[in-house]
């Protein structure tokens, strides 16, 4: 890797209750960051936690992180490790890197995608089964889960009648057979 040191400032911000919780988090993050192999926290600063406006006793904060990297790799990971919410490379003004510098980040960029991809297609696949298994205990997952969106395609869980609207739905078939 090509030694290049690259100061750069971290937006983290987090969302939660309690407050003073959320401040706790920064700072134990931020510990963890400094903890991390080829970088240097080199200043901090947490904001006090602020009521959220459209969420009730929920609060939101974030710190400023100045931090120094051994290179563009060190940063490029703390930026999927940490997931901050902004980025400010400060130095150096211009940054050349070697086609192997390049083929080392991208790589990273590739695991961690793949990694994500994995996470989220297990995840599919555990909700289509709980619903599937709802669906075949009698549950209705209107009542159940009402803001709960509908699977599509091959995924598609057949929606369960109560016994309350298979009753009337009845009744109107008989009605209109009698018309």
């Amino acid at each position: 890797m090509d030694e290049i040191k690259v100061n750069a400032i971290l937006i983290l911000d987090v969302i939660g209750m309690p407050p003073e919780h959320l401040v706790e988090s920064l700072e134990k993050l931020i510990e963890e960051i400094d903890k991390e192999k080829g970088v240097r926290v080199k200043m901090k600063d947490i904001k006090q936690p602020t009521l959220m406006k459209e969420q009730k006793d929920f609060y939101t904060t974030f710190a400023e992180v100045e931090v120094e990297v051994d290179d563009v790799l060190n940063l490029a990971i703390l930026l999927f490790k940490y997931m901050p919410a902004h980025l400010e490379i400060i130095s150096p003004e211009v940054i050349a890197i070697s086609n192997n510098s390049w083929n080392d980040i991208l790589n990273e960029l590739t695991r961690r995608l793949h990694a994500y991809d994995e996470i989220a297609r297990i995840m599919q696949n555990e909700k289509v089964f709980l619903l599937k298994k709802i669906n075949e205990l009698g549950g209705n997952l209107n009542e159940l889960a009402p803001n709960l969106p509908t699977l599509t395609g091959a995924q598609e869980v057949p929606k369960t009648q109560s016994k309350k609207s298979s009753k009337k739905s009845t009744k109107k078939q008989k009605k209109s057979k009698k018309k």
